[in-house]
């Protein structure tokens, strides 16, 4: 069986005061008919990034809202990630495309990954990012519904590596993205839907500091250190991510 990852336990009532009654109804609404259905979230790594810290939050309110919900991670080696690292900066404009055996290597992972996991014991199975994306392809004939999730800009793609994953992407139900101009311009995607990303504001990194902390750490590291970047801007605060 591929790793589970244990993302402990959140509750939605932790967030009551931060949002809206209106909201929180509107969640257990929409999560009720879902009530005791198996979900899969499928990425390449625990840790170490965005989807990582989506899913550590996302997983376990899920589960609080009442679905059979888990995440396991996908088969990979230094090879494998080699290549999927180009892949990535490929899907954002870089011209470096695939050789044959880069791509033998990225479906033979992806076959592995499959050969472990019992898609047909969920209902969804969330796939995210193009590092598992051919793992669908294991499986022509499927019980649940299958929904890739692109985590970035696929908006100006290398075409030649696009068109490798393509075959892959189209066989899901649904694709996801976080922003409208994100989306890559294909028709034959069967449905294509816009999830903005979210942080966590009950996380250390993303929680209010007085006003004081941000000068005086600015002003400590200012004096500790002779770089040119030892600065930091008034009010920013690392990790931090503003609205608007």
């Amino acid at each position: 069986m591929l790793q589970l990852v244990n993302v402990g336990r959140k509750s939605l009532q932790d967030y009551a005061t931060l949002v809206s009654r209106s909201l929180m109804d509107e969640v257990r609404r929409l999560s009720g008919p879902l009530e005791g259905r198996r979900v899969l979230h499928l990425s390449a790594t625990p840790f170490g990034g965005g989807v990582a810290e989506i899913l550590y939050t996302l997983v376990p309110l899920m589960a609080d809202a009442g679905l059979d919900v888990e995440w396991r991670v996908m088969r990979g080696a230094d090879e494998f990630f080699r290549v999927t690292k180009t892949i990535h900066n490929a899907l954002q404009g870089d011209p470096q495309g695939l050789t044959e055996e880069d791509l033998a290597v990225f479906a033979r992972y992806n076959a592995d990954t499959a050969a472990e996991l019992d898609a047909d014991a969920y209902d969804f199975v969330v796939v995210h990012d193009p590092q598992p994306a051919a793992t669908i392809d294991s499986y022509p004939q499927r019980r649940g519904k299958w929904v890739w999730r692109g985590h970035i800009d696929f908006s100006t793609p290398n075409a030649s590596v696009f068109q490798a994953l393509l075959p892959s992407i189209r066989r899901y139900d649904a694709a996801v993205f976080h922003l409208r101009e994100y989306a890559p311009a294909d028709d034959g995607l069967r449905r294509v839907a816009i999830w903005p990303p979210a942080i966590d504001p009950l996380q250390p990194k993303n929680m209010a500091l007085p006003r004081r902390t941000p000068r005086t750490s600015s002003t400590s590291s200012a004096s500790t250190s002779s770089g040119p970047c030892s600065r930091r801007s008034r009010g920013s605060i690392p990790g931090r991510i503003r609205s608007g």
